[in-house]
């Protein structure tokens, strides 16, 4: 059976903050330009924002530029910070304040906004659909098209109805091949695509070592006393101090009695043991947390891994009929924990560029180079470039020493040292033998305050259609049993934060199991496997987790 083909002047893979951006900004100027150009966005999850996941605060500054009158065009941004809070914990039950206008120096929110990111991203595929995007939910790309002289000409669509064996099931469909003039992939973190994009060309070639960090989620209804809307607090120390982990934790007072809390672990870390999702378990039992949570109710939970690379990783953002934006580029600003704003900004030059091209196309404007050119002279670029030293110098000097190196270099001199720090140690070379470490004894659950993962990895609404091939592929099946167990305990069911991976044994021999309805689509298998042995590709479109709120 042959593929059907759709043919656009634009498609945008992705329906995140960056393609929506790109996608308003595009008919925006068609509008201005009073020309038609046709673009079409297509996002793997069951529907736009089922797989966007922030903290999140929203620094509007992309969306002023974007939609001026936003407040009034009725965006979700109801809850302002009112009140920004930043503490040391020192241990499992101590803890302190920074001063005010210390944290001030380093994360100041006044101005921002207390987000449902997967709310906000409908909203702005509802502002692109009035301006005539057309959006398909439900559509995952599973690779880019190329012409015989290796310019990217478009996506093809996974096929749907496929089994376990890659046969085809009743109701079989192929792949749609949507081609296009330009190409804008915009996955987010680790897009899969844009990872096979990155290799093919060379983009990272000149560009410093990307890092990353797992996020995890998990959204409250707590006591009404106890909630103050548009609070926002930060913390680093305790728990991951005990591991000399890089990393924090966030907790955010949103509105409807609810909060987002969190923690970010820096995939950098050496202890095999480790797992993020029981180092936020034990992040709220302390004191500072606890109080706040007993007797509320946990409503959702989520994972994702963000880039943390910032200035220094940037790929080459540009290919022959392509650019690469927002999270899958890598422009997050890492200490400010924020990466929507950036994505925003970074969709919207690209949409910039593409129309310069588009409508120079006449006289043969087929060179995109430019958008490089155009994201260096844009404020997201000056905001990166000043917050470069600041995960590196974690890296390289600890949180302790690389906090008071980065109060001063970004707190007090806001990036100007003439140095530019490089971590060129890869996240997943980082792990030490298992004879090198001590395991760590995490607490059991108690149900009410801390969980198992299978009773979180239910929260996130994740599904998958059955008896469809697994998209977590093994370059060598028997590696993770022959190497990984005896040198590092198989780490994989440690880090991920879904309970995928796991080892059972089967007639006395240990077995690996890769229990792939779990997934969360958070992608640090695919960044913390210590062999790079497994690759995530993306399973069958509207599988995975649907965040509704989160």
């Amino acid at each position: 059976m042959g593929r059907d083909q759709l043919q656009y002047d634009v498609v945008i893979v992705g329906a995140g903050p960056a393609g929506l951006s790109a996608a308003c900004r595009i008919k925006q100027i068609a509008l201005q330009r009073d020309t038609d150009i046709s673009v079409c966005v297509v996002e793997k999850g069951a529907e736009v924002g089922a797989h966007s996941l922030s903290g999140a605060l929203l620094q509007p500054t992309a969306l002023n530029e974007l939609f001026p009158d936003w407040q009034a065009m009725g965006a979700p941004l109801n809850v302002p910070v009112c009140r920004d809070e930043i503490y040391y914990l020192t241990s499992d039950k101590r803890g302190f304040r920074f001063p005010g206008l210390l944290a001030q120096r380093v994360i100041d929110n006044h101005g921002n906004y207390v987000i449902s990111l997967s709310v906000f991203v409908r909203w702005l595929a509802a502002q692109a659909e009035q301006l005539g995007v057309e959006i398909y939910p439900g559509f995952a790309a599973s690779e880019a098209l190329f012409d015989d002289h290796g310019r990217v000409t478009g996506i093809v669509t996974g096929d749907m109805g496929v089994n376990k064996s890659g046969e085809a099931k009743p109701g079989f469909q192929p792949g749609i091949e949507i081609l296009a003039k330009y190409t804008l992939f915009a996955e987010g973190c680790r897009g899969h695509v844009g990872k096979q994009l990155i290799q093919r060309y060379g983009l990272d070639r000149n560009s410093g070592t990307q890092h990353y960090a797992l996020g995890i989620k998990e959204l409250w209804r707590v006591d009404p006393e106890k909630h103050h809307p548009g609070t926002v607090m930060h913390s680093f120390g305790w728990p991951l101090s005990q591991t000399n982990t890089g990393g924090g934790a966030f907790l955010y007072h949103f509105e409807n009695n609810q909060i987002s809390l969190g923690l970010i672990t820096d995939l950098n870390y050496e202890n095999p043991y480790l797992s993020p999702f029981d180092e936020l378990q034990r992040w709220k039992l302390h004191p500072k947390i606890r109080w706040l949570l007993e007797g509320g109710e946990r409503l959702s939970y989520g994972a994702r891994a963000i880039n943390k690379g910032g200035y220094q990783a940037l790929p080459k953002l540009s290919f022959p009929g392509g650019l690469i934006i927002g999270c899958d580029a890598g422009f997050m600003n890492y200490p400010k924990i924020k990466g929507n704003h950036t994505a925003m900004k970074s969709g919207m030059v690209a949409a910039e560029t593409v129309m310069d091209e588009l409508l120079s196309d006449q006289r043969g404007g087929l060179c995109f180079d430019q958008f490089d050119d155009n994201i260096r002279k844009s404020w997201v670029f000056r905001e990166l470039k000043q917050a470069r030293n600041v995960a590196p110098a974690m890296h390289r000097f600890g949180m302790l020493l690389g906090s008071v190196f980065s109060f001063i270099d970004y707190g007090i001199l806001r990036g100007r040292l003439p140095i530019t720090l490089q971590d060129p140690k890869p996240d997943h070379e980082c792990l030490l033998h298992v004879d090198k470490v001590a395991p760590i004894a995490y607490p059991k659950p108690d149900g009410k305050i801390t969980f198992d993962k299978l009773t979180s990895v239910y929260l996130s609404n994740v599904n998958h259609a059955e008896d469809q091939p697994c998209h977590l592929r093994l370059q060598d099946a028997e590696l993770p049993i022959n190497v990984n167990l005896p040198e590092f305990a198989e780490p994989a069911q440690r880090y991920c934060p879904a309970g995928v991976y796991e080892i059972a044994v089967e007639a006395g021999e240990p077995i690996f199991k890769i229990n792939s309805q779990n997934c969360v689509h958070c992608k640090t298998c695919d960044i913390k496997d210590p062999y790079q042995n497994i690759t995530w590709i993306a399973p069958e479109a509207g599988g995975g987790p649907n965040y509704g709120s989160m």
